[in-house]
């Protein structure tokens, strides 16, 4: 057995291998950068080493610097974790090369499916159905706009050596494919340094289904079963459980076998997730189940898997990577109610899902479930990294008691000033169709108006925690709201029906629903996890998009400008794109709010800008 660990990664991803590693005896060493010095994973490891400054492509992606710092403590072996050098097959070759194990899949296997087309290819062979594309290597604009138009539209563009949703394009109309492809090729450029790109049809009603496998040096590979990961937001996952709602045994064991079989064909070690499209227009079906790719690692939801199964899925890891046979056997492995995992991001879903940054001077989670976080109250958000703040996990006997557990967790986080995607996540898990499993990958966008939180707290709701902290003879709660603080003895109780809101404001520490806060003297109201400054409603906020009635734009995120389309004196319309910016790998791009001329420019192509600074300001034309 593996005596001695270095995790190559950081945040929740080191603390989870930490914490299996720690059970089993083994001694754990952290790499961090100078930014993440007072992070929690680095105190909880048995020993840590600063590899570099704060961006990962000078500290967490330089593969020397890691391999150094474990010669220097005297590491056995290097588990990358999910993320960063995890799929990287160069890196895992260096590892060995140093004497040293690596956890995580053979370097074949990954260099077999870190194309999309030559993995398809790879499973067309092996008998594993696959999703109708192109998978060419003619890369002529014309071209794949031809092979568009010959499948037929909806189609995606994709990266072919993408992941996570980067370098992926949906185009509806022929007229926008040009653009999707351009833009495409450029995150697919920046993201993973390759801007080849396929294309695939668009299925309609569709299902992401992920078969975890695991195999071992014997030559064994089970599955543990499906997750399903439909409830996405821009193909990024949301909320994922296990197993699929909606799968009969016959489809289990059809796709299960096929992903086994996918994972045989590249000769599989150690812990992966094939992947699969499901055109769920008519249910789930065997015959309507394509292959679409291989993440050659442990997965960020593999904790649905591990809660259905009782298995941990990182030490299964480490045994393989120590030599030995997988822990179990397929006949030995069973499902066991149902699992759901939702990520909290440090974002803001009311304007577009940002990402928000800075200090949690409040972090309170829930308890009673498996949470699994980076942070800690009193750190931050990093804007280097991923905006990840948790994920929360619960497990129940059945699907509707997961949902319904999932929904109060997320209601009951209180982040501040960090504003947080939980009061969408609680929105989404107790959706009427959400809770009958009517999901498929297009949910959010088709019931984004009933998930997305208002931008601010309805008068009935502020006016409801104004009452609460006077005295009940008082004649203006609203007028009153200046300098109160909810300091109450923590006896005092009270609870206001906000009629037509459908919820209970439990104003008091002890109680459930709402509650009042004093948080860095601030006043907050804390609400189906949603935070708001009791002390000053404003009833005039405009809301995202980052324009203002002069025609401003302001950056809505610090982030980098990467496409500039106009200059100062031209003339543009409503809605026409005047530039680009880049921010924790995602585009915004920045609109005309009118029909003007641009007066004044103050981006520049490669600049970097903070949040609210002026990008561009354009003056109507008078009549």
């Amino acid at each position: 057995m593996i005596r001695s660990l270095l995790i190559a990664n950081r945040g929740e991803i080191a603390r989870r291998i930490i914490r299996t590693a720690r059970k089993m005896g083994i001694r754990t060493i952290a790499v961090h950068s100078d930014v993440d010095a007072t992070m929690p994973f680095v105190r909880e490891a048995d020993d840590a080493v600063c590899i570099g400054p704060a961006p990962a492509r000078e500290s967490y992606l330089v593969q020397a610097k890691i391999l150094d710092a474990a010669r220097a403590t005297g590491a056995e072996a290097i588990h990358p974790g999910y993320g960063f050098l995890s799929e990287n097959a160069e890196f895992a070759e260096a590892v060995e090369a140093a004497g040293l194990v690596w956890v995580g899949a053979p370097p074949h296997s990954i260099r077999a499916m870190g194309l999309k087309d030559a993995a398809k290819k790879l499973m067309v062979a092996a008998g594993v159905p696959v999703t109708p594309g192109y998978m060419g290597e003619d890369q002529d604009p014309a071209h794949l706009k031809a092979e568009a138009d010959a499948i037929g539209y909806p189609v995606l563009i994709k990266a072919v050596a993408g992941g996570g949703g980067k370098g992926m394009r949906k185009v509806d109309r022929p007229e926008d494919f040009a653009d999707a492809l351009l833009s495409c090729q450029r995150e697919a450029a920046s993201s993973f340094g390759d801007n080849r790109v396929l294309i695939e049809k668009y299925i309609l009603g569709p299902r992401h289904i992920e078969v975890q496998v695991f195999g071992d040096r014997h030559g064994n590979v089970v599955h543990l079963f499906e997750r399903d990961c439909s409830l996405q937001r821009r193909h990024q996952k949301v909320i994922e459980e296990a197993p699929a709602p909606g799968m009969d045994a016959a489809t289990r064991a059809a796709v299960c076998d096929a992903a086994v079989k996918a994972a045989k064909a590249v000769h599989y070690v150690g812990a992966g997730t094939i992947e699969f499209i499901a055109d769920a227009s008519e249910g789930l079906r065997a015959d309507r189940i394509w292959f679409m790719e291989m993440n050659t690692r442990l997965q960020v939801e593999h904790p649905v898997t591990e809660a259905i199964t009782g298995q941990d899925l990182v030490e299964w890891q480490l045994r393989v990577a120590s030599g030995e046979p997988l822990p179990k056997r397929q006949d030995q492995l069973s499902i066991n109610g149902w699992a759901m995992e939702a990520r909290l991001y440090a974002e803001n879903p009311s304007n577009g899902f940002l990402p928000s940054t800075g200090p949690l001077t409040r972090l309170r989670l829930p308890r009673g479930i498996r949470v699994d976080s980076g942070v800690e109250e009193g750190g931050e958000v990093s804007p280097y990294y991923d905006p990840m703040i948790a994920k929360l996990i619960v497990a129940a006997p059945s699907r509707t008691a997961a949902a319904a557990k999932l929904a109060s967790a997320a209601g009951k986080v209180e982040v501040w000033p960090v504003r947080t995607n939980a009061a969408f996540l609680a929105r989404a898990a107790a959706d009427p169709d959400f809770v009958a499993g009517h999901v498929d990958t297009g949910f959010i966008e088709r019931h984004a108006d009933r998930l997305v939180p208002a931008a601010e707290p309805s008068a009935p709701v502020l006016q409801a925690a104004a009452r609460a902290l006077l005295p009940a003879d008082a004649a203006d709660a609203w007028g009153a709201l200046a300098g109160f603080r909810a300091n109450a003895a923590p006896e005092t109780r009270v609870a206001v029906e906000v009629a037509g809101h459908g919820h209970l404001v439990a104003l008091d520490a002890g109680a459930t629903g709402g509650k009042l806060r004093d948080v860095a003297g601030e006043t907050l109201l804390f609400l189906g996890g949603e935070a708001w400054p009791v002390e000053s409603p404003r009833a005039d906020h405009a809301g995202g998009g980052g324009g203002v009635s002069d025609g401003a734009l302001l950056a809505p995120m610090p982030g980098k400008v990467i496409a500039v389309e106009v200059a100062e004196g031209d003339t543009v319309t409503r809605g026409q794109k005047l530039l680009v910016l880049e921010a924790m790998k995602m585009e915004q791009a920045m609109l005309a709010p009118f029909d003007g001329v641009v007066a004044e420019l103050k981006a520049s192509v490669g600049g970097q800008v903070s949040e609210g600074a002026v990008l561009v300001r354009v003056e109507k034309v008078e009549d």
